[in-house]
């Protein structure tokens, strides 16, 4: 749309317009009687003497209009009850509004139906549709609502004329289509008015005339086009549209119900946004308002207190803009691509390419070109995209047999996204934020298109992708939160603090932060619930037997939402045998099971491998529960540092059991009191096998880059072998058959002044060990409170003063923690403000 409009010829603006304000009244606006009785409250509460009214059909008339000529022409006399019913309907509509004051209107709609029977009945009888006719049925329900809202607002008290727009309006059709016979239409509207001089003035809306005298109409929205045609016309100073939303909205609701109104566009914005496919105004009403700098605004019926969209107006000045305003689709497309190194410094290709598409009336959305000019790549309607491929092939037959054109190709099911702002132009990064934010989602990007204005930048994605790249898109701006679907495996101790976490932090999250974690799913072994955020916390009122993780991943990867994320707080090797899966599909994954990170190596490398291509996997709490223990050792490594040795107590549970182990009371109590506190596994041998801190001590050394599988690692298990094939019940019950044997371990231990601890060692040498030391007294590790892990990092740099991690590490709320701040991590790399 181009700012250089033809400028109004000066007739066309009266000298008193200066305070006619100028409104029109979409089909939603006018749907029943008491909409007509809204729209002249709203007229009534607007200040100053002059009214101009622009108003459209009842809502679906055009259609059913649209519908009985076509029923017409079909000659099957189908058209006849669908008539009676439009009929009855403006009829009752009018009884309603203007009670016993409606006769002489219900006579003039009578006579209008009649008049619509017979020319209806004539089609029947030609059986071929007129485009004369045609154009003649559609728009007479703009006439009818008119006629009834002068009648309803002359009724009220205001002076008030009715004008068919087919009395003024000249157009005539061209390629752009409608165009004004400016001079022609000014004058005759500057003519009616001076014999029709009431302030206020109905006027319909999408119809008008040829310069040959025949009705025609606009075009669908062309009410819209027919406002800002008569808001120029009567020198208005301001254009309202009316219609059921509250103004431009940042994107499609549909896709995007966080999208939010807008309080101001320019022009150019304007423009943008509607071309691609913003419904609340129509490209070409933009023309004549901005050739002479009429502002608009976007309000709504329904809700006549807010403020709605200002479009053109007073400049927005110093204040600091969005760089996108609004994101917008366009669906139903396909790429077209010629390609070939014949190509390459040949001058008129790009012309002759798209002079085939103007000869086969075929209209190019996007248009990309790479520098190389090997190939040409636009975007098409897919509708068209057949004939388009025909034209080409036949503009270029001779280079396709010459091989100087490799191919002609087609790519359907596109869509194309938009971002839209004035505030992009001269603004670095941002289309690096908005491919980031596609990328993070994993949808591929398939052309790409700039304007030199800066102020659009345009992507072609697979249609699949449309609502995920459209929402990933408005987030990235801050246009709306930063939405993850989560999916929880294992909702046992852990998983459940997790889900409490998750739920008392959420509102703030997405107060402060602009962040939405939803909790969509939860699978257990046998149970399985999949809704929305709203039920997570009594999910299992709601679950379904099961535990069908294909069905969660389906569900947690929803189309609508632009990210997903699995959260396993399972300790299930099948769970972690998924990872690799989730994360190639571009689901995060955050997990403190083991399972992965010292599984099978090959599991770990394809799960490394997945990750790298997009994904994110979070593990901090496989180590050190809630404590940073990874990102430590990373940090050190990433900066060039080199890890000697690493040593530690790895488990909350082996800690607090030997920091409270004084001989006392037997160590078998203990164990049952750790397991009721929620410190161990669910099978307490996991602990005191020592299996859980080789497995940790495993990751540690993968992460430092160290090959080391779990049967590498010399481990103690403090389990009997009599009770490791034991049910967990037989085990608990026998605890107490190995308390002499821990017993006479401390007695020995303290005769010497040391004490017993659990430690785990890994060399610069790759040599693992875990299990029980004697230290002594004064050692680090000897004071240590209740679950406090130590991992103590002997590097390069910490050679002889090494780093030491120390905190709690064990116990569900803590373990939960953890986890929730990988989740964060990973949130923030999505573009959380965090």
């Amino acid at each position: 749309m181009s700012r250089n409009a033809p400028a109004l010829p000066a007739a066309a603006v009266p000298a008193a317009a200066a305070s006619c304000a100028a409104h029109k009244f979409g089909g939603s606006s006018l749907a029943n009687a008491s909409c007509f009785c809204r729209v002249a409250a709203i007229l009534a509460a607007q200040p100053g003497p002059q009214q101009l009214v622009v108003v459209s059909a009842m809502r679906g008339t055009t259609d059913a209009l649209i519908a009985l000529a076509d029923a017409a022409v079909r000659g099957d006399g189908g058209w006849k009850g669908a008539h009676a019913a439009l009929r009855e309907r403006h009829l009752a509509a009018t009884r309603d509004l203007l009670g016993d004051d409606a006769d002489a209107t219900l006579a003039w709609l009578d006579h209008g139906f009649t008049d619509l029977a017979n020319l209806l009945a004539a089609l029947a009888v030609l059986g071929t549709p007129s485009r004369e006719a045609a154009e003649a049925i559609q728009g007479l329900g703009e006439v009818w609502s008119a006629r009834m809202l002068s009648d309803f607002l002359t009724r009220e008290g205001h002076d008030c004329a009715c004008l068919d727009a087919r009395d003024v309006l000249v157009v005539g059709h061209g390629e752009l289509g409608a165009v004004v016979d400016w001079e022609t239409s000014s004058a005759r509207y500057a003519d009616w008015r001076a014999r029709h001089p009431p302030p206020w003035l109905v006027v319909t809306g999408f119809v008008a005339r040829t310069r040959e005298g025949r009705a025609t109409v606009l075009g669908r929205n062309g009410s819209d086009y027919s406002a800002a045609i008569f808001a120029a016309l009567a020198g208005a100073s301001e254009l309202t549209l009316w219609g059921d939303t509250d103004g431009v909205l940042s994107a499609d609701p549909r896709l995007v119900p966080d999208a939010v109104p807008l309080a101001a566009l320019s022009y150019d914005e304007a423009c943008e946004l509607a071309y691609f496919g913003a419904k609340v105004i129509h490209p070409q009403t933009l023309t004549p308002v901005i050739a002479r700098g009429l502002p608009v605004r976007i309000r709504n019926t329904f809700r006549p207190e807010h403020a709605g969209t200002a479009i053109g107006g007073p400049a927005e000045g110093d204040a600091p803009r969005p760089p996108v305003k609004g994101l917008s689709v366009v669906r139903d497309l396909a790429v077209l691509t010629l390609e070939g190194a014949g190509m390459i410094g040949v001058p008129g290709t790009a012309e002759r390419a798209f002079g085939a598409l103007h000869a086969a009336s075929v209209s190019v959305v996007m248009i990309s070109q790479g520098s190389s000019e090997h190939s040409i790549c636009c975007v098409v309607r897919e509708a068209d995209s057949a004939r388009a491929e025909a034209a080409l092939r036949r503009a270029f037959v001779a280079e396709l047999a010459r091989g100087e054109i490799a191919s002609v190709g087609v790519a359907a099911g596109i869509s194309v996204l938009a971002a839209v702002g004035d505030g992009m132009a001269g603004q670095p990064g941002v289309a690096a934020r908005l491919f980031g934010a596609l990328a993070r989602c994993g949808i591929n990007i398939r052309a790409i298109a700039q304007g030199a204005s800066e102020r659009n930048i345009s992507v072609a994605v697979d249609a699949a992708d449309t609502a995920r790249a459209l929402r990933a898109a408005h987030a990235a701006f801050w246009l709306s939160p930063q939405t993850v679907s989560i999916g929880l495996v294992g909702p046992g101790k852990v998983g459940a603090a997790l889900l409490a976490q998750l739920e008392a932090a959420r509102a703030r999250l997405l107060r402060e932060h602009q962040l939405d974690l939803r909790v969509r799913a939860v699978a257990t072994r046998g149970l399985l619930w999949l809704g929305e955020a709203d039920g997570a916390a009594a999910w299992q009122d709601r679950a379904s037997e099961g535990g069908d993780l294909d069905a969660f991943t389906r569900h947690v990867q929803a189309e609508h939402l632009p990210h997903a994320l699995v959260v396993d707080c399972s300790a299930s090797d099948a769970v972690a045998a998924r990872y690799a899966d989730w994360l190639a599909a571009g689901i995060h994954v955050v997990t403190p099971n083991k399972h992965a990170g010292a599984g099978p190596r090959e599991r770990w490398q394809a799960i490394r491998a997945a990750s790298a291509r997009g994904a994110r996997f979070r593990y901090e709490a496989t180590v050190g529960a809630g404590l940073p223990v990874i990102s430590t050792l990373r940090d050190l490594l990433d900066t060039g540092d080199e890890l000697l040795a690493a040593e530690g107590i790895f488990s909350g549970t082996l800690a607090w059991l030997f920091n409270r182990y004084d001989g006392s009371v037997p160590f078998s109590a203990l164990v049952h009191e750790a397991h009721a506190l929620g410190y161990t596994e669910p099978d307490p041998r996991d602990d005191l096998s020592g299996t859980d801190v080789a497995r940790k001590l495993v990751i540690l050394a993968r992460e430092a880059g160290v090959d080391l599988d779990l049967a590498d690692v010399a481990v103690e298990s403090l389990v009997p072998a009599s009770l490791r094939a034991a049910s967990v019940e037989e085990f608990m019950h026998r605890l107490s058959e190995f308390d002499a044997a821990i017993a006479a371990r401390h007695a020995r231990t303290r005769d010497a002044g040391r004490v017993l601890r659990y430690v785990a060692r890994l060399d610069r040498d790759g040599r693992a060990s875990v299990g029980l030391d004697e230290l002594p007294a004064d050692h680090a590790f000897a004071h240590l409170r209740l679950t406090d892990n130590i991992v103590q990092f002997s590097t390069r740099r910490y050679r002889d003063n090494p780093l030491v991690v120390q905190g709690p590490g064990a116990g569900p709320e803590v373990t939960a923690a953890g986890v929730f701040a990988d989740v964060l991590r990973v949130a923030a790399t999505l573009g959380a403000r965090l």
